[in-house]
């Protein structure tokens, strides 16, 4: 056994003066979906709804030790780890100024400033993450402050290890498998390391949002890879190019190990678990219940923990999260239809409808001198197979059709 469990622990007692130990609980409903005892480490019951308290506030107090005249601070964050450093900053009487891209929840930005008080200062640049990230680097270079990473830093790194170290006190027994979400690696590679060298026999899933998937372009190239496109749909996973320090801990891990969640089919996850359990998650808090269907048949029977890091949702973003999950679920479909420009032909269409087909949007304007006109018609049903009659019917019916639900250039511009 290396020093890394022993100050992941003293870590992990340190953080009793800020907050309690996160609930690790059996979750009833997950483990009759899957049969498998489902347990949730639930980090977004935090005082900041997130893990990123546990790495901000170990590398703040080490810190403070090391260089006890250190009194100005910076960080970039999406949100989670904003929340955690602005939290830390007042708890250490020092002041703080957090980069957040401009794209930030409204919920997450009030939040730091409510966890911050009078100690932090809040500078919105950037449109991705790691545009803030550098502005925010330059902005500490030029003021002298300390650079609080958001995870590629091994005392933020070992503050994270502290969830291993509550699942290890709080679990019966060890799980079977523990799925872990991936955004700059930081949890990932200290929950991994802590395990590791303790000798915990466990099997770990890393799980990643398809449209940022970090620890996958790592491990095919064999080093940090900053992807050119990112989704920022999942804004507190989708990060561009996974951690250094935190690669280093996860070079070894097989590819096959690391899953990709669709963004779209997280909205589905989010909904159900709002819906049946009452747990509100932020996109990346359900990254690793998302995965379980993937997993469904390697877990039956087996004990499984999922590390649920987020619950910084803001209900705003509600309705864009049912659409997803609609889309995804074959449930909604927006088509680019050719209309006829003659009396009738809009009531021709409406009765191709069926009982249960519902038109959710309808954007036409008729063209002077033209036979046809284009319409942008979203249409809503309750079983995924009653568009392949609409279709159908839509074909006989001379209306010819495309459906750009899926068609990313398109649905960008046009939905």
């Amino acid at each position: 056994m290396t020093d890394f469990p022993t100050t992941a622990r003293a870590a992990c007692e340190a953080m009793r003066a800020l907050f309690d130990a996160t609930p690790l609980q059996l979750n009833d409903y997950l483990s009759e979906r899957y049969d498998a005892r489902i347990y949730l480490k639930r980090e977004d019951l935090s005082p900041v709804r997130s893990y990123k308290i546990r790495g901000a506030f170990n590398a703040m107090s080490k810190r403070r030790i090391s260089h006890p005249d250190q009194r100005n601070f910076v960080c970039a964050s999406a949100g989670n780890h904003a929340q955690g450093f602005a939290f830390a900053c007042r708890h250490f009487g020092v002041t703080g100024e957090v980069f957040m891209p401009i794209t930030t929840p409204q919920q997450k930005i009030e939040k730091t400033r409510a966890f911050g008080g009078d100690s932090v200062k809040i500078r919105l640049t950037g449109d991705y993450f790691d545009q803030t990230l550098r502005a925010a680097q330059d902005h500490c270079a030029e003021i002298g402050a300390h650079f609080l990473s958001p995870f590629d830093d091994p005392d933020v790194i070992e503050g994270q290890a502290s969830v291993a170290v509550e699942i290890e006190a709080e679990m019966p027994e060890m799980p079977d498998m523990l799925l872990l979400p991936v955004g700059g690696g930081g949890l990932s590679a200290g929950v991994t390391r802590y395990f590791n060298e303790v000798g915990a026999d466990i099997a770990f899933r890393y799980i990643e949002p398809a449209g940022g998937a970090s620890l996958t372009a790592a491990l095919a190239k064999g080093e940090p890879v900053n992807l050119p496109h990112i989704d920022t749909f999942v804004d507190g996973a989708a990060v561009a190019q996974i951690g250094k320090h935190t690669f280093e801990v996860l070079k070894h891990v097989d590819p096959a190990h690391v899953l990709l969640a669709p963004e779209n089919r997280i909205c589905g996850t989010m909904i159900r678990l709002l819906n049946v359990e009452g747990i509100v998650l932020e996109p990346a808090g359900a990254l690793v219940i998302d995965a379980l269907d993937d997993l469904a048949t390697e877990i039956k029977g087996k004990t499984v923990v999922c590390v649920t890091s987020g619950g910084n949702f803001d209900f705003e973003r509600l309705p864009e999260v049912k659409e997803r999950a609609q889309r995804y679920a074959g449930l909604k479909k927006y088509l680019i239809l050719r209309m006829p420009q003659r009396p009738g032909a809009l009531k021709d269409f409406l009765a191709l409808l069926g009982p249960d087909d519902d038109i959710a949007r309808f954007e036409y304007l008729k063209k002077s001198a033209r036979n046809f006109g284009s319409v942008l018609i979203g249409i809503e049903t309750k079983e995924p197979d009653a568009f392949a009659r609409l279709f159908q019917s839509m074909t006989d019916g001379g209306f010819e059709h495309r459906d750009i639900t899926n068609d990313d250039v398109l649905a960008e511009f046009l939905i």
